[in-house]
């Protein structure tokens, strides 16, 4: 049993257009193209969310990856990338170099 639904909408002239042209470079059907740019449009849709709710300091790094369906490191360049500042105070740098070293307070 297939878990696919079926999805209308109404699209601009010219964005159908594009549409047919990228489906005859493609060389791909119209619901096979829409899906596939659907897929990166959604999946460039989490990335951009969560990283916001990372800087906005509502996530962790890891918890905004996860979310987003992407390893630490892809999360960790797309926030380079798109120079969001890192959500890490002096009180976690010290209790990280704590757990490395092994301090006493730990």
């Amino acid at each position: 049993m297939k878990k696919e639904q079926m999805v209308g909408t109404r699209l601009p002239s010219e964005l159908v257009r594009e549409l047919a042209f990228i489906e005859e470079v493609e060389q791909s059907d119209r619901s096979a193209t829409v899906r596939r740019l659907l897929s990166k449009a959604i999946q460039q849709w989490k990335l951009e969310h969560y990283v916001r709710l990372y800087g906005d300091g509502k996530l962790t790094l890891a918890r905004a990856a996860r979310d987003a369906g992407v390893s630490l490191w892809e999360m960790m360049d797309y926030a380079r990338a798109r120079k969001v500042p890192a959500q890490y105070d002096l009180e976690e740098l010290q209790r990280d170099l704590g757990t490395i070293y092994g301090s006493p307070d730990q």
